[in-house]
């Protein structure tokens, strides 16, 4: 179904009945020269007259996709590449435009982005090897595809040919493509160096990941900081502008004044509402651990199609507000300068009576529906037996249940390691008899 029609059936409904995020390298044109590629994440691109503009160049394990479908549409030189942020989803594509200008004889494309996307990227090569790994575990736990995706099995988590941004601004930048003005708006929230693009005589917005049709991905527990309230902040601004096209950089365009702003008035409600009540709670002496299990957001905003917690969810968002106003430190004396866990785990091995009993009792829990505590009896197990076949077996199948029962990528990735990581064990270090 055309990408436009499916969102506006699924946000009047409210029902959603088929994937809302879609990775085909498909181009579908949204308007008069302007098209969206459904990737991870989407190329947008807008035929100004004067050469192609491109919203994102798709990571890189679809950039060649994108390209080629993109081609299939337009053959104009790709003048300029706009970054909405630096993730590598968004940038890692960049490298396959750099070839196409190349083999076409074209000028490279000018690279436009936030002042801070460069740092990004230098960031990223400095730590090449800890990326590709925390990808690989994010990923791992629902999507046997993805790491082709995301070319997770490259040597460098961005190719060595990805292009930095040659112009780049501040608070915001203005100017004509064509005869069409546009302009860019920075302010933080998945990332530091985010962007959105509004293209004001067409009523179009870029959004890029301040929507991502899931719950906002403001928690996530690999990554670094994000910035709730000032995402919230951006989306009301973009629903002052009254768009009447938003475009997306993960699931559906939507179009609509009225549509749009509901959407956006959720998504930035919710946010609100969390980064206060959890101020709240932290101005009146609360630990972390208290405020994790008492902030909620209520069910039925769980249940709208672009406020599902698929990928990020809200438990995790309360973490990052915590660490952005309160530090690290959760409030726990005794975290504050811990013993490793593998002392722990012997020591309360030691005063249970051994591993076995640790491990035991977490089966217990886990097969009463207590997965939470299960998991915390499962690890100490581990790290007091951590060559113990059978102790890792059990976690093994302990953490196996919890992935099944979680709703978001990021806890069923997480979860999905811990089963691997006991399956390792188990492999390395059982006997096997030779017949």
């Amino acid at each position: 179904m055309n990408p436009l029609e499916l969102s506006t059936k699924v946000i009047d409904s409210g029902i959603a009945s088929e994937p809302l995020n879609r990775i085909t390298n498909e181009l579908t044109e949204l308007a008069d020269g302007l098209s969206i590629i459904e990737s991870f994440s989407h190329c947008v691109t807008f035929d100004s007259g004067d050469g192609l503009m491109c919203f994102d160049t798709s990571g890189a394990g679809s950039g060649r996709a994108v390209v080629e479908s993109l081609r299939a549409w337009r053959t104009d030189p790709i003048t300029a590449l706009i970054y909405t942020h630096g993730h590598a989803d968004h940038i890692g594509g960049s490298f396959a435009f750099a070839k196409d200008a190349t083999s076409r004889g074209h000028d490279a494309p000018r690279v436009i982005g936030h002042e801070k996307v460069n740092d990004r990227i230098d960031r990223y090569t400095a730590t090449s090897e800890w990326n590709l790994r925390i990808n690989k575990r994010q990923f791992g736990g629902i999507r046997s595809d993805m790491s082709v995706q995301l070319g997770e099995n490259a040597e460098n988590f961005l190719p060595l040919g990805t292009l930095r941004a040659n112009e780049t601004f501040s608070d915001s930048h203005s100017f004509k493509a064509g005869d069409t003005q546009i302009e860019l708006h920075h302010a933080r929230g998945e990332t530091d160096d985010h962007l959105w693009a509004w293209f004001p005589e067409r009523k179009w917005i870029f959004a890029g990941d301040f929507v991502i049709w899931n719950y906002p991905n403001a928690g996530n527990p690999q990554k670094v900081q994000r910035y709730a309230l000032e995402w919230a902040q951006a989306l009301r601004k973009m629903i002052a502008q009254g768009p009447e096209l938003l475009v997306p950089a993960h699931g559906l365009p939507i179009e609509g004044k009225a549509r749009i702003a509901t959407v956006l008035d959720d998504i930035a409600s919710s946010l609100e509402s969390l980064v206060a009540q959890v101020l709240t709670m932290m101005n009146s002496g609360a630990t972390l651990d208290e405020i994790i299990h008492t902030v909620k957001v209520p069910q039925q905003i769980l249940d709208k199609p672009y406020m599902r917690p698929f990928y990020d969810e809200p438990e995790f968002v309360v973490r990052n507000i915590w660490r952005l106003y309160g530090g690290w430190w959760d409030g726990a004396a005794s975290r504050l300068k811990p013993s490793p866990d593998a002392v722990l785990g012997a020591e309360l091995a030691h005063l249970a009576g051994g591993a076995e009993v640790l491990m035991r009792r977490a089966i217990e829990l886990m097969n009463s529906g207590d997965l939470r505590l299960a998991c915390h009896l499962a690890d100490l197990a581990g790290w007091a037996a951590p060559h113990d076949p059978a102790i890792h077996a059990d976690r093994e199948i302990i953490f196996e249940k919890r992935r099944d029962a979680e709703f978001s990528l990021m806890s069923k990735g997480i979860f999905k390691a811990a089963a691997r990581e006991s399956r390792a064990i188990v492999k390395a270090n059982t006997v096997r008899l030779v017949p």
